[in-house]
């Protein structure tokens, strides 16, 4: 039904106008008596053979949400209720800022992906913090932390501990974000030295007893010898895992016009044609480093083979953002009873 019928209405309209109409659409339908009951229902696999645990948490399912759709941590309890076993929010920065001008956001029909150029727009870390205090029980939360735009690089890793201690004690874990192609000059904190600093600092900043866990979030355009640093990076700073990938700035074998592109200009793109290549850096960092580290597998999944392909790649978990947009809430319980079935029919063998 949700291709069928609900998605060429909200294609219909501009993407960022349709995002924010949903989330209010959303919201309100979850007030509903019973909304989140029938939700559930319809949307929820709840199956022991679906838990993991991975860096200390239990998950109640391998698949969640990405971040970018719920920045400002508005809707991530009725998201979970739709049948995600994690949400992660952001990305947010110390101070509101209201990223890059409009347009920002832009459909590829043709290729099952998107472009961005949104620039961590966000209400800034407090109003998050506001929202979280009302976390539902049982819900999985991974904050995902930035620097403003305003802020040097040499002065970044204030940015990431300032949202670090701020939202300590209302997510789960978090996500260090240097690979986002739209803030000027972040990816520059992937290189060594200042990668190292950050993360070091985060992974030092919580208390001993109770340390909450520190992933990197990745771009894919990195080359192998880059991802030998990263990897040689997390594993002195004691970072528990990666989440790959980011969008990626390559326009690399697209079906939508030259044209159409260079109209939208510049921009991460995230979808279909990001499948292949997340699957690749996953796969590599997995065995190159012997499994040292958790991975989760996030780029082009828009089908139950796209996240099995990732989990047989070596990912722990998997995240879901454009394929979404694209195949709407089902395909999250698809992917689930594919887990499933796979599991089963392996235990037969």
């Amino acid at each position: 039904m949700y291709k069928q019928l609900i998605k060429p209405i909200l294609f219909s309209t501009d993407p960022e106008t349709i995002h924010h109409r949903v989330f209010s659409l959303i919201k309100t339908a979850f007030k509903l008596p019973g909304a989140g009951a029938a939700a559930g229902a319809l949307y929820r696999v709840d199956h022991p053979g679906l838990r993991r645990s991975v860096f200390g948490i239990d998950f109640p399912n391998p698949v969640g949400l990405a971040a970018g759709l719920d920045k400002n941590a508005i809707l991530f309890n009725e998201l979970a209720g739709l049948g995600y076993g994690f949400i992660e929010i952001g990305t947010l920065t110390p101070r509101p800022q209201p990223g890059n001008p409009q347009p920002r956001l832009f459909r590829l029909p043709q290729d099952e992906a998107l472009i961005n150029r949104m620039g961590f727009n966000n209400e800034g870390v407090e109003a998050a913090v506001h929202r979280l205090k009302k976390k539902r029980p049982g819900v999985i939360v991974g904050g995902n932390i930035g620097k403003n735009k305003t802020t040097p690089n040499e002065e970044a890793v204030k940015d990431y501990l300032l949202c670090f201690h701020a939202l300590y004690d209302y997510v789960d874990y978090f996500v260090v974000n240097v690979s986002s192609p739209n803030t000027p000059g972040l990816r520059e904190l992937q290189e060594k030295g200042p990668l190292t600093a950050i993360l070091r600092a985060l992974k030092q900043a919580g208390p001993a007893n109770s340390q909450k866990p520190v992933l990197l979030k990745i771009a894919p355009d990195l080359s192998n010898s880059q991802l030998d640093d990263i990897m040689e990076i997390v594993q002195a700073t004691g970072t528990d895992g990666i989440i790959a990938t980011n969008t990626t700035i390559s326009r690399e074998g697209l079906q939508t016009a030259e044209e159409q592109l260079n109209a939208i200009g510049a921009g991460g793109l995230s979808g279909k044609p990001l499948a292949k290549r997340a699957t690749e850096v996953i796969r590599y960092l997995v065995e190159k480093s012997g499994n040292a580290f958790p991975v989760i597998g996030v780029g082009g999944i828009h089908s139950p083979g796209d996240a099995l392909e990732k989990l047989e790649a070596g990912a722990s978990l998997v995240q879901l953002y454009t394929g979404f947009i694209y195949e709407g809430p089902g395909l999250i319980k698809r992917i689930n009873k594919a887990i499933l079935s796979k599991a089963g029919r392996n235990e037969k063998r």
